[in-house]
């Protein structure tokens, strides 16, 4: 649920940017403050029901065509968000080429990178504050109780093997 969740997050975000960058790239691209988040949402759901469906009908008609499935989606998701909210307006044909193409370009890369933000994010947070000890893991040692370890058809044997909670140094087997 979690992961439902960032993704869906990412993906607004990521679509926010694509169309806030066409916006300011573009002048005949304007995107008001009124309708932006219903644009973004516009845009965000008809890009993501769409992108399957259009690659579903594109594999079996023309697989040739299966790159440019982001393109048409995006194409698509523009078009719907400016019929459907009054947030977006396009004007011109060039202005509907040029955004479909920076639109798809900035989502693509924002939703590779957002998640490494986020990852990032995590890390930092779950490292303690500068002047408090952090609890520190140590690995654990698997050793046997007689000379080494005996692996088994069903994994290892378990009289034989017992576990030690050991710091890494070169004589729990785990260091340099």
């Amino acid at each position: 649920m979690v992961r439902i969740l960032i993704r869906a997050v990412v993906f607004l975000a990521s679509a926010a940017l694509g169309l806030w960058v066409a916006s300011l790239v573009l002048e005949a691209f304007v995107l008001s403050l009124q309708g932006f988040l219903v644009t973004i949402v516009v845009f965000a759901a008809a890009q993501s029901v769409l992108s399957p469906f259009i690659a579903k009908v594109t594999a079996r008609s023309a697989p040739a065509f299966l790159g440019g499935v982001g393109l048409v989606a995006t194409f698509v998701a523009l078009l719907l968000a400016t019929l459907i909210g009054d947030g977006l307006v396009i004007s011109g044909w060039q202005t509907w080429i040029l955004p479909t193409l920076i639109v798809w370009l900035v989502t693509a890369l924002a939703t590779v990178l957002l998640p490494l933000l986020f990852v990032r994010k995590a890390i930092d947070r779950s490292r303690a504050p500068a002047g408090r000890r952090a609890r520190v893991r140590r690995p654990v040692c698997v050793r046997s109780a007689a000379a080494g370890l005996r692996p088994q058809s069903g994994g290892w044997s378990a009289p034989v093997v017992r576990r030690l909670v050991c710091a890494r140094s070169p004589a729990a087997g785990l260091g340099p």
